[in-house]
């Protein structure tokens, strides 16, 4: 299974982009979906994007209030899943959140913490107006 850990967080301006990276250890990687959650103290913790083992567009998800601005992405080859956030606003200062799937895609309730095997610790993300 390994572990995941994530990077690329910190503070920005509203308006402003940062690119979060999830780095998953173990050679099972290119087999399980990868997922993006944030969380606010005090607040459960919410999904944010999932991607498929093998990035199939038709069933990748990204949530509503950050589809445009956000974008998700993996490399196999080099175990990492990455998640692209453009024209940042302060409602999203959260932790963000990397998970590896115990299975391949990603179905209609994708979102399941039950259905992932593996989290990592979090990357904080923090928007300033």
């Amino acid at each position: 299974q390994g572990q995941v850990m994530e990077s690329g967080g910190g503070l920005v301006q509203a308006g402003g982009s940062l690119r979060l990276s999830c780095t998953a250890s173990g050679s099972d990687f290119a087999a399980h979906a990868m997922a993006w959650f944030r969380q606010v103290p005090g607040k459960s913790r919410e999904g944010i994007s999932c991607l498929p083992h093998d990035s199939i567009p038709r069933t990748t998800y990204i949530a509503g209030y950050v589809k445009g601005r956000f974008t998700h992405s993996r490399d196999n080859s080099k175990n990492i899943f990455y998640l692209q956030m453009d024209n940042l606003k302060p409602e999203d200062t959260a932790m963000y959140i990397c998970a590896q799937s115990r299975f391949p895609g990603c179905g209609n309730n994708w979102d399941r913490p039950g259905d992932f095997s593996t989290w990592g610790q979090g990357t904080q993300v923090t928007v300033r107006s």
